[in-house]
């Protein structure tokens, strides 16, 4: 292995441990040793194996070697709610968010999953686990629809998301978003690679101009509606707002949301 070669590992393998370890202190871990009493699986002390696989995971993801199943259909979106207000488009459910839900709209068990642990057949000692807390009640899925973490496939009274950002003035060919909205703050972006990103810079101490994870993230999608159709555009995701891998905030928020900080951020009110 060269020098170099050995950085970039010793590199690859801090971050992960840094994920693993932000991730092993939340509710996002499900296995026995995990902090969240109401929703442990006896089954395996993993933690990743809940939503990621190293191998034959979903390659249609947009997230990385997704295990779990995706199912788009049956979601009813903001803007079937009757809302006057949105001047956004709304793509069918995907990206980052259907991830989300395939656990949040509480129609599968967390353990539903592509590959269970372990390696080859069915693994005996995983199949025989059992929930604790409010998933035994339920089979393992997220409590009721009462519970404010399942949100059901109803989503016309939760925050918007599959949707254009700052009323979808921003695309491929318009960068900076000279048509938006002037509610939204603007966006940053930059091309990474063969990839543009966007996002918006939130006033965090020791932040900085460029992306980082308490920035709120926007995701890209080609736009099938509006003025740019057929174009990749800056959309807001589930984890636009929300990061699955630490909870230093409140419910995954990526920044304190006192002060609505959260809301702030993205609307200039």
């Amino acid at each position: 292995m060269t020098a170099l070669a050995f950085i970039l590992a010793l590199m690859l393998s801090g971050v992960a441990q840094e994920v693993r370890a932000g991730i092993a202190n939340t509710k996002h871990n499900l296995g026995s040793m995990g902090v969240n009493a109401a929703s442990n699986f006896s089954g395996t002390t993993e933690i990743c194996v809940f939503c990621h696989t190293p191998h034959g995971g979903d390659a249609s993801a947009a997230v990385p070697l997704w295990n779990r199943y995706l199912d788009p259909t049956g979601f009813q979106t903001y803007d079937q709610g009757g809302s006057t207000t949105l001047d956004a488009q709304i793509e069918p459910i995907g990206s980052v968010s259907i991830a989300c839900l395939s656990c949040h709209d509480g129609t599968q068990a967390m353990d539903a999953m592509i590959n269970e642990p372990g390696s080859g057949a069915d693994n005996y000692a995983f199949s025989s686990g059992v929930w604790s807390g409010q998933a035994a009640a339920v089979n393992g899925r997220i409590g009721p629809v009462t519970v404010i973490t399942n949100l059901g496939k109803d989503l016309t009274d939760d925050h918007p998301i599959s949707v254009q950002y700052a009323g979808g003035g921003y695309s491929e060919s318009n960068p900076q978003g000279p048509g938006r909205d002037k509610d939204f703050n603007p966006a940053e972006t930059k091309i990474v690679g063969t990839r543009r990103i966007w996002w918006v810079n939130t006033q965090v101490e020791g932040s900085t101009s460029d992306f980082e994870r308490t920035d709120m993230k926007l995701y890209t999608r080609v736009g099938t509606k509006g003025a740019f159709a057929g174009e990749p555009q800056p959309y807001v995701e589930c984890a636009s707002c929300h990061d699955p891998h630490v909870d230093y905030n409140p419910t995954f928020l990526r920044i304190d949301p006192s002060g609505s900080a959260v809301c702030l951020t993205c609307h200039n009110k």
